[in-house]
């Protein structure tokens, strides 16, 4: 039996109010197989429910961040979703809504279900030579996995073209000039780097910090001078407002001390 299978193919780990979830098939480059798929879905699920956790750092153990999907298990027949759920998507993680923020850290190379594993975070950090990318053209495939759908949305639509038609690599600093991710880190730090990002985030009100992020992902592609999405927007403002978090802020800001949240 090999040294990898005897591994657990996501770890977890919690620093504090954030959990950092690793894809651990560094001899596959941390390629997205049925076992992966099950894991990382429960994972996120176990990171969504625990109460302590504010943020969620996904990122690969190795030299890289995700290949892809794993052709090998393609071939035999494997699920590249968790079969107890499939509505979770690939890698249990691509239409696995969680209400808390999701960071990348993009460690190395980032290729087909990998690039789509970062679409679908909220947030990325690369490391300066990571590469980023939708090969599965010249592979005879399409970016099933999201890519296709989440690409457009994040990048002017000739540019997501081009990247899903050539099957070309982009560099990070690409990437960040797309706006693909929000950080390029120095050699070696994406994961130190996500993880500022991540505690920045935890040590905001978590309740506010959770509306926001489910409005920002609704109102994306809404019309601004549309009814329906002012109405969530009034919602949240009343469900925020009325929180306790909501009177700790200006007390502690008036106290001048740090603010101590319930997340209620």
């Amino acid at each position: 039996m090999s040294e990898e299978a005897t591994q657990v193919p996501v770890s977890y780990r919690k620093q504090g109010a954030v959990a950092v979830l690793m894809l651990n098939r560094p001899g596959s480059l941390n390629a997205i197989n049925e076992a992966l798929s099950t894991a990382l879905g429960a994972s996120l699920k176990r990171a969504e429910s625990d109460p302590e956790i504010r943020a969620i750092v996904l990122t690969g153990a190795g030299r890289a961040f995700c290949a892809g999907a794993d052709l090998k298990a393609v071939a035999a027949g494997e699920h590249l979703s968790d079969p107890a759920h499939p509505e979770w998507g690939a890698a249990g993680y691509v239409r696995h809504w969680v209400r808390k923020p999701t960071i990348s850290a993009v460690n190395g190379i980032a290729l087909g279900g990998g690039t789509e594993l970062i679409l679908a975070s909220d947030l990325a950090v690369a490391d300066e030579f990571a590469e980023l990318g939708l090969p599965e053209v010249t592979r005879g495939i399409v970016a099933g996995a999201g890519g296709l759908v989440r690409l457009p949305q994040q990048i002017p639509r000739k540019l997501a073209l081009e990247m899903a038609l050539t099957g070309d690599r982009i560099s990070a600093a690409r990437a960040l000039k797309l706006g693909l991710i929000n950080k390029v880190a120095p050699t070696g730090t994406a994961l130190t780097v996500a993880l500022e990002l991540a505690r920045t985030i935890a040590a905001n009100a978590p309740l506010a910090v959770r509306e926001s992020k489910a409005l920002i992902h609704k109102a994306a592609h809404a019309d601004d001078w549309d009814d329906p999405i002012w109405a969530q927007n009034d919602a949240v403002m009343r469900l925020v407002f009325a929180s306790a978090d909501a009177q700790e802020g200006p007390r502690a800001f008036t106290e001048k001390r740090p603010p101590e949240w319930t997340g209620n």
